[in-house]
């Protein structure tokens, strides 16, 4: 059933917009929706995944669109492309930093411009009792959600179905919520860190230089 936990955050990540709206990177872009997102907000935005297939998807979803300014979709692999240094009002990376090594947030930390704002909406390994406690919360509601949108879709008119997408590779994290709070603290000083109900946390970095 066609509900993305990503996708449900997405007016979360919006609030954490600079004033300044003029540059933004999406890392692991996907098939470009948060890319898009930002775009119509008024971003210049580049958009980057390492996958061919999706960032191919990305650019004709675009083009259906006919957005008069849309992101600069492009593969790349964001552990090894060249980011100009402090050039980005905001940098968002969705449930695709635990494809990459962690320090990787210190290349984007660096590509801020003063003032920017880096937000990460990230996936991590359960363990333990807490966990399997914010699991068993978060599974009713979930389950609520998806058979609202499964409804929804099924009184959709037969002509306009929804768009197949390409799914971007899965990887399953492997970081600890207390090794992320750590290591991004000592990334990210002065970051701020929040567990979210759907199996993501939040991180966010405001770069005060």
């Amino acid at each position: 059933m066609p509900f993305d936990h990503n996708d449900h955050y997405h007016r979360l990540l919006l609030r954490h917009l600079p004033r300044n709206r003029g540059t933004a990177l999406d890392v692991g872009c996907g098939t470009g929706r948060f890319a898009r997102r930002l775009a119509g907000l008024g971003f210049e935005v580049d958009a980057i995944d390492p996958s061919a297939q999706v960032i191919a998807q990305a650019g004709a979803f675009s083009e259906r669109a006919g957005a008069h300014r849309p992101p600069h979709f492009r593969q790349a692999d964001a552990t090894s492309v060249e980011f100009p240094p402090g050039h980005y009002d905001f940098i968002s990376c969705l449930a695709s930093l635990h494809h990459m090594p962690f320090d990787t947030l210190a290349r984007l930390r660096d590509a801020l411009a003063p003032g920017g704002v880096l937000a990460i909406l990230g996936c991590y390994r359960e363990k333990g009792l807490r966990d399997g406690l914010w699991s068993l919360a978060a599974a009713p509601t979930n389950a609520l959600i998806r058979l609202a949108v499964a409804t929804a879709d099924t009184a959709r008119p037969t002509a306009s179905p929804r768009r197949r997408q390409t799914k971007p590779p899965v990887k399953p994290p492997t970081m600890l919520l207390p090794e992320i709070r750590h290591q991004a603290a000592t990334l990210l000083p002065g970051s701020h860190f929040r567990r979210l109900l759907f199996w993501r946390y939040l991180l966010v970095f405001h770069n005060e230089s």
